[in-house]
């Protein structure tokens, strides 16, 4: 099932997406489905020009990444150091995210902001010391993530702050996925339609199960919080004017512009 977040120029709501690809019905629900018992109402709204998909969530708390967890990546950025079976983990604000065709704006500080497309994994319910066995009863669902860096900074300070947390670095959507095979899904990038990056959930070091226990085992997590999970090679610069797309195989595209302002 997919859940969407969107608004037509009132209050956000929420819904849930039905139909083949370019012919789709929000289904609209009562509520947040994270938080409440979100029920349809019986309104359905075209996914049309008027209506705006917005990020399908804002996490309350945290988002939680992954760093270098394909090897083909950290291959990619050696001053940051071969890969590891523990992946580096960091966080980003809720208030680096941005949804569907919001602009990503590079920041002045930086003359080399990449892209990274990854899966995000969207927390469910309260989840502390959980084993990988059991990861997934606390899982709501996934959705595509661009975790935007600033290179060149990362490549000089320890600390990724700078690097990773500016505003707008977190494009998240189109929807969330309740139900993927995550295994094994397709992960590719293009820029103006160029293919940039191209890799399978099945590289990364550490597995979705694996990751959701990890980072409990150092931080509660709460419903609507967010783990990203990696991001394969091919990282790509991206310039004022140029249009990136995050897709995942059985999720969909994600799609912002570049602004340098």
């Amino acid at each position: 099932m997919r859940i969407a977040r969107f608004t037509t120029g009132d209050e956000p709501r929420y819904a849930i997406v039905d139909g083949e690809p370019g012919h789709e019905e929000l289904i609209v629900l009562s509520g947040d489905p994270l938080y409440i018992t979100g029920k349809p109402t019986g309104e359905r709204v075209p996914l049309s020009d008027d209506v705006r998909l917005l990020a399908p969530v804002i996490p309350r708390s945290k988002v939680v990444c992954l760093g270098k967890n394909y090897e083909a990546h950290a291959r990619e950025i050696p001053a940051r150091g071969p890969a590891a079976q523990v992946p580096i983990l960091f966080l980003k604000p809720n208030t680096a995210v941005i949804g569907p065709d919001d602009p990503i704006i590079l920041p002045a500080y930086s003359q080399d902001v990449q892209l990274e497309a990854e899966l995000a994994v969207v927390i469910g319910k309260v989840c502390k010391d959980v084993s990988p066995e059991a990861a997934e009863d606390y899982i709501f669902g996934y959705t595509c993530a661009n975790d935007v860096t600033a290179r060149d900074v990362q490549r000089q300070e320890d600390q990724w702050f700078r690097a990773k947390a500016f505003d707008t670095s977190l494009p998240l959507g189109p929807w969330i996925e309740t139900e993927l095979a995550h295994d094994d899904v397709e992960i590719t990038s293009r820029i103006n339609g160029k293919a940039t990056q191209s890799g399978f959930t099945r590289d990364m070091i550490v597995g979705v199960a694996h990751a959701v226990s990890m980072v409990s085992e150092v931080v509660t997590l709460l419903p609507g919080d967010v783990i990203l999970t990696g991001t394969p090679a091919g990282v790509t610069t991206l310039h004022h004017g140029d249009v990136v797309e995050i897709e995942i195989e059985d999720i969909g595209v994600l799609r912002n512009p570049v602004v340098r302002r």
